[in-house]
Formats: structure tokens, C-alpha cells, sequence
């Protein structure tokens, strides 16, 4: 069992896996655990400090969450955020109550003493609150440290035995000084130094992938997106004898995605590819399904299909590689609800008979993290920065029933403004698909739209254009796309698209709309 500089206990807030993001940003390998975990489960671990997240309980409620109290007998600093910044305060005796007034956004910290907890911190700095209870009273043996127009005690602690407190979410990016606070925390008071980066993080898998594969093989499917690419890379490195690559083409890819991936892995990685190309097998089995889930089901069901017959045509096939990422393993800390670890597979689900053992090799890194590990073992940029794409492809960005033609559609509107986004260069000299997190466009296949184009009446598809910016992929809010620059995406589209005659703009943000997709899920 890997041990980890600090623990954070999830109490179920939406922001919880910002903490740990932010604190490996500074260097501190940091690791989510669910409030509820056994002290010996949290000992094995030999933290040097506790974080206690935000949650959306009360601690008076009959349901209430709370953690072993024998964490406060560990003697490592403890950091309590909301809801574990009311928990401390429950629990060494003072009283915790609905707010009067709830408090949700932007608030004035106002610096009242001096501490290791605000080096580098400005007074007066905006910091964000979300929360609908309050601390009443302040716990024996804590002095209050800051405070908002809203929380008299928005800020306590015990120097003494190292505990703070904070209302406020220094992990989100509208807290002006969050970060330096999580760091203060980490290295000025749990006396932690920065060894956590993506150098080391790739010469340890790459021994500890040579030990476990051996003389075997490992089968990994790409895709052509990030995580597969970077976990392909990572084992091009270690064992590249053992490595077997393989790309299924499904009909659904983007223009000129095959061969982008097939030049990667040859020219970039030195890797031999296997490229099937059962794109009519696909196309076929989606011949005339309308609903969403039922185009995955289908599109799962049958690379299964197809990735098991051409494992069957290999020898001493032992592994199986997966881009599995640390946020698909976490474990929930929602009372109340099963506590399972998210299954998620890029082969959309291993069948019984498959007897491979699993190389997860990033399953302890979030996504910010996959992409510097990609710049470490050599990856360009495009292909690291790359915009996320659904499993299923172009399939859940076309509503309706999906025909060759309409793929033809979908995959020339695409092409133009993912490529017209690289070539608009904003003021301060970087292109607009570097602004946005994910991009795309969608098919309104079920709609026709009354246009004239020359001296014709026109008939046709409207397209959807979306563009989403993110700090977390959790949330997502829609881009504001320069107005000259959707002018001449739209006029090039409709001139160049045979089949389109309409180009839209999707305002929605995430929730309650998904980030690039035509369809719910």
C-alpha cells in the first residue's frame, strides 16, 4: 500500500477532489479516502496531515457524517474545510447552527492574527463560500484567525495541537489565495517537502510495470485520446517487446483520426500498430437505433466483439493495459449509498472468458496529471492537450438514427471548426481551441430547416456548434466564442457542408447539460 503525504477524508462535497488536486499541483502526493475509514486503514497510510472536506450534511442531523474520533489522537495537523470545519467544532463542543442567511460565492477574508496558515496571504482577499450552517459558538481551546462579513468565525484554530478550521473553499479557483493556503498547510506546518511530480511518477510505474509483465504480453486498446495514448507510452518505454497496440476503427472517428493515431504510434512511439478497420460492422448494428443509451450499449457490446477476436489471435497474452484514472477509482463517502469503487473501462467492459489481468498504471493520477506525464515520455502537445471525445464517438452527436451519410455530415461540420479554432489566434497569441476545454459539433438530424441558398429553397440539417470551458471536468461553463470567429465558422460550414444549411450555438453549461454530447448520459 502506497503511503501518501497527506489525507484528505471526503465527506461528499462536489469540490473534494480539487483539495488533492491542487495540493500535488505544489508537489504533495495527496490521496482521497472515504470519511468513514477505519484509523487502521488511515495509519497505513502514515500521513503528515489530515484534511477534513466539505459535505452536504449538517452535524446536529440524525444522518449526520462523521470520521473515527481517534484521528485527533494522531498528533499530525489537522485542516477542517465546511462541513469538517463544523464537525471540529462539534466535536470539541461548540454549537453548530442553520445560518440565518446562507452564504454562497465571493466573501472579504479579514486576517485577525498572525500564523504559518496565512504566509503570503493578503487581507481583505476574496475568498469563496458555500454553506447553510454555522459555528454558534467558538470550541474551548481554538482562537479565531479570520473572519467575513458573514462568519464571525470563518477562520480558527489550536497552534498548539495544529488544528485549523476554514468556512471558506480555498481548493476553487475563486478563492484569490486558496492555493497558498493549502500550501501553508502542507509545507510550512506539516513540514512537507515537494517530491511529487510526473518524472518520478513515470520511472517508478516503468519498474514496476518491467516486474509484473515479465516475458508476457500486454494487449492495451487506443483509442487516439489522451489517457490511452499516455498508458500506451508509458509501456512502449517499459516493456516494448510486450507491448501489442490496437486501434479498432468504428465508423464513428473524426476526419483523418486513423491516420493521426497510426502515425503517433508508429512515427512518435515506435509501435507497431494493429488497426482494424470494422467500421460496417458498426455502422450496420446501428442501423436505425434511436435512443442514446442504446447506441452505447450496441457500440460497447460489439468492440467487445471485435477486440476479443483479435486477442484470441495473439500468444502469451497475460495483461490487459487501461487508462483507468484516479478519479474513476475513488471510492463514494455518501452515506447512505453502496460503497463501490466506479467501474470504467476503455474496452467498455471485459467479458467473463477474457482471463487478463489488469495494468492500470495511471490509476492514481487525475487528468491534469496525464497530460504532463504525456509531455514527460515524449507526446506532443496536440495529442496531450487534445480535446476530450466521447467513448462512443460521433454516435452520441447525432441525433436520431445514424447513417453513413449523416456521419459524412457531422465528420465535415467538425472538421471546420475544430480546425478554424487552431487558426484563430486570440490577443494574447494563443489559438482559441487552447481557451476552451472541449469543443464540438452536433448533428440535429431529427430537425430539417427551411433555407434558400442562391436562387433554391433549402431543406436540411441544422448543426449545433458547443464549446465548454472547465477548471475540474465536474462543471462546465459554455465559451464565449469571439463573434467575427462564429461568423465565419457558420458561413464556411453551410458553404462547404452539403446537407446543412443552419448553424446554431449551444449556451448551456454542465449541469444540468453534458459538456459536448448530442445526447443525455
Amino acid at each position: 500500500m502506497q503511503t501518501a503525504d497527506i489525507l484528505v477524508l471526503d465527506f461528499g462535497s462536489q469540490y473534494t477532489q480539487l483539495i488533492a488536486r491542487r495540493l500535488r499541483e505544489q508537489g504533495v502526493y495527496t490521496e482521497l479516502i472515504a470519511y468513514d475509514a477505519p484509523i487502521n486503514k488511515i495509519k497505513a497510510k502514515n500521513p503528515k496531515g489530515l484534511i477534513l472536506s466539505g459535505g452536504p450534511a449538517s452535524v446536529y442531523a440524525k444522518d449526520a457524517y462523521f470520521c473515527d474520533d481517534r484521528i485527533f489522537e494522531l498528533g499530525i495537523p489537522i485542516l477542517g474545510i465546511c462541513y469538517g470545519m463544523q464537525l471540529i467544532a462539534h466535536k470539541f463542543g461548540a454549537s453548530v447552527v442553520p445560518a440565518g442567511k446562507k452564504e454562497y460565492g465571493k466573501a472579504s477574508l479579514k486576517l485577525l492574527r498572525a500564523s504559518k496558515l496565512f504566509g503570503g496571504v493578503e487581507d481583505n482577499s476574496t475568498v469563496w463560500m458555500s454553506h447553510s450552517d454555522k459555528v454558534e459558538s467558538l470550541p474551548e481551546g481554538f482562537e479565531v484567525m479570520a473572519s467575513s462579513d458573514e462568519s464571525e468565525w470563518c477562520v480558527f484554530g489550536d497552534e498548539i495541537r495544529k488544528i485549523y478550521t476554514l468556512q471558506f473553499h480555498p481548493e476553487v479557483c475563486h478563492s484569490e489565495f486558496g492555493d497558498r493556503i493549502l500550501k501553508n498547510f502542507a509545507k510550512e506546518i506539516c513540514g512537507i517537502t515537494s517530491t511529487w511530480n510526473m518524472g518520478s511518477f513515470a520511472k517508478e510505474q516503468m519498474i514496476k510495470i518491467k516486474e509484473r509483465v515479465g516475458s508476457a504480453k500486454v494487449l492495451c486498446a487506443v483509442s487516439g485520446g489522451v489517457d490511452s495514448s499516455v498508458v500506451a507510452a508509458l509501456l512502449a518505454h517499459a516493456v516494448p517487446q510486450s507491448l501489442i497496440a490496437v486501434f479498432v476503427d468504428n465508423g464513428l472517428l473524426r476526419t483523418g483520426e486513423r491516420k493521426a493515431v497510426e502515425e503517433m504510434f508508429r512515427l512518435k512511439l515506435g509501435v507497431s500498430l494493429d488497426v482494424i478497420d470494422a467500421s460496417e460492422l458498426f455502422l450496420s448494428r446501428l442501423k436505425g437505433v434511436v435512443d442514446p443509451e442504446q447506441k452505447r450499449k450496441i457500440i460497447g457490446a460489439t468492440f467487445i466483439e471485435v477486440f476479443s477476436k483479435e486477442a484470441a489471435k495473439h500468444k502469451n497474452v497475460k495483461f490487459l493495459a487501461q487508462g483507468t484514472l484516479y478519479t474513476d477509482i475513488i471510492e463514494s463517502s455518501v452515506a447512505g449509498s453502496s460503497k463501490t469503487i466506479k467501474s470504467h473501462h476503455n474496452v467498455g467492459g471485459l467479458p467473463k472468458d477474457m482471463k487478463f489481468e489488469l495494468i492500470e498504471p495511471l490509476r492514481e493520477i487525475f487528468k491534469d496529471e496525464v497530460r504532463q506525464l504525456g509531455l514527460e515520455l515524449g507526446l506532443s502537445r496536440e495529442v496531450v492537450f487534445r480535446h476530450p471525445f466521447p467513448g462512443p464517438g460521433l454516435a452520441v452527436r447525432i441525433l436520431g438514427d445514424i447513417t453513413p451519410e449523416k456521419v459524412r455530415i457531422l465528420q465535415d461540420a467538425d472538421d471546420i471548426y475544430i480546425k478554424a479554432m487552431h487558426d484563430y489566434i486570440c490577443e494574447d497569441g494563443t489559438c482559441l481551441y487552447d481557451k476552451v476545454w472541449q469543443a464540438g459539433t452536433i448533428l440535429l438530424s431529427t430537425i430539417r430547416s427551411v433555407g434558400v441558398m442562391g436562387d433554391e429553397r433549402t431543406y436540411e440539417h441544422p448543426v449545433a456548434l458547443r464549446a465548454v470551458t472547465s477548471q475540474d471536468a465536474m462543471t462546465a461553463d459554455w465559451a464565449h466564442l469571439p463573434f467575427d470567429f462564429m461568423a465565419k465558422v457558420s458561413n464556411e460550414i453551410i458553404n462547404r457542408v452539403k446537407g446543412v444549411n443552419r448553424v446554431c450555438y449551444d449556451i448551456s453549461s454542465k449541469p444540468p447539460s453534458s459538456p459536448c454530447s448530442g445526447s443525455p448520459g
